[in-house]
């Protein structure tokens, strides 16, 4: 079974250490700005060659994964 751990990276000297896709620069951040603005996976993949599709795919699974878990708890206050 493999991490996240295997798809991506935090290093402080890298992207002021938030967290890219590993061997890349391309902050994850990245991938789900694309999908919120109805840009494709591959629309992202194009616009960032360095990201291998299954590190954008584990990228999503993980996160669908953990958001259904129960002991998230969300901030009531949202700025933005």
């Amino acid at each position: 079974m493999r991490k996240l751990s295997d798809y991506i990276t935090v290093d402080k000297n890298i992207q002021f250490g938030k967290p890219v896709f590993k061997g890349t620069r391309v902050p994850v951040q990245s991938l789900f700005w694309h999908l919120e603005k109805n840009i494709t996976l591959d629309g992202f993949l194009e616009d960032f060659p360095g990201v291998k599709r299954r590190q954008a795919e584990a990228v999503i699974e993980w996160s669908a994964k953990h958001f259904e878990l129960a002991e998230i708890v969300l901030d009531e206050t949202i700025i933005g």
